[in-house]
């Protein structure tokens, strides 16, 4: 049996910046950061697409690649695509984004391409969703990589349940999920029901904490009151034991967002997030 292998979403490395900031920007350099997740353990590294762009812009497409690789860098993985199911200026703001994700993914050898529900809730359609992810699940799969939505509780794609549902409708053998077991555990999806979805349809996962009590809204208590494995009241035994029997490999995705953890330096946050995760799945 082989060990398990460990990725660091793009905010576990990501310092003093969070999704609820106007410019949510690293203020770290990609060295330091793909250096910490290498010396934490991490063979796989998330990153935010706008990240990307700056790191390009200091390293160069081939000299971001050479870090990765140089680091030990095997799965890299690409987010956040949003608006990819709209029209007018937000479908093309939109587009421009896709257009350079899909350009890095295959530039960097990426592996995942990591995309978002619609978090105001609109009123959708499933066919014109499932057209929509079928076509980009082609793109993603003609540059190397796998799509995955990551379905979160303030959505129109609520649960593990309603994205696999517009999954499967597209289709697409590239297409999947990304759980986040912060998000199974408060949409309230029993751990034991994610054994049933299949293992095909998983492209990711991401481990994490937190207290069972909701501080805020939920998007207020995801992003500053996250856990590390083992620090909270998750299930995380149950989860992991359910994902392995769907037939979940890896690696793990670790992702910790809170203000404790953005306020460490790099290489202590790295490593703390691995160690926990590393106690949970071994």
């Amino acid at each position: 049996m082989t060990a398990d292998r460990f990725l660091a979403t793009c905010w576990t490395t990501a310092g003093d910046t969070a999704p609820d900031e106007e410019d949510q920007r690293s203020p770290l350099s990609l060295r330091d950061r793909v250096e910490a997740a290498r010396d934490a353990g991490f063979t796989g590294f998330g990153l935010l697409y706008a990240d990307l762009v700056e790191a390009e812009r200091a390293y160069g497409t081939t000299g971001v690649r050479s870090l990765f690789e140089d680091n030990g860098i095997d799965h890299v993985e690409l987010e956040l695509l949003t608006d990819w199911w709209t029209e007018g200026p937000r479908r093309a703001a939109s587009d421009a984004v896709r257009t350079g994700m899909l350009r890095a993914i295959e530039a960097l050898g990426a592996r995942t391409l990591k995309i978002g529900p619609d978090v105001t809730d609109q009123p959708w359609e499933l066919d014109v969703w499932a057209q929509e992810f079928a076509v980009l699940a082609a793109q993603a799969d003609g540059v190397g990589a796998r799509l995955g939505v990551e379905p979160l509780p303030w959505s129109n794609l609520r649960t593990v349940h309603d994205g696999l549902r517009l999954v499967e409708a597209a289709g697409h053998p590239a297409g999947g999920l990304i759980i986040d077991v912060w998000h199974v555990e408060r949409a309230h999806t029993p751990p034991a029901e994610l054994a049933d979805v299949p293992g095909s349809r998983i492209v990711g996962v991401e481990l994490n904490d937190a207290h069972g009590d909701v501080v805020g809204t939920l998007f207020e208590d995801t992003v500053h009151r996250r856990l590390l494995c083992g620090e909270g009241s998750f299930d995380l035994p149950g989860i992991v034991a359910a994902l392995r029997t769907a037939g979940f490999r890896g690696p793990w995705g670790v992702e910790i967002l809170s203000d404790t953890h953005r306020a460490l330096p790099v290489r202590e946050a790295a490593a703390a997030a691995c160690r926990s995760a590393a106690a949970l799945v071994n």
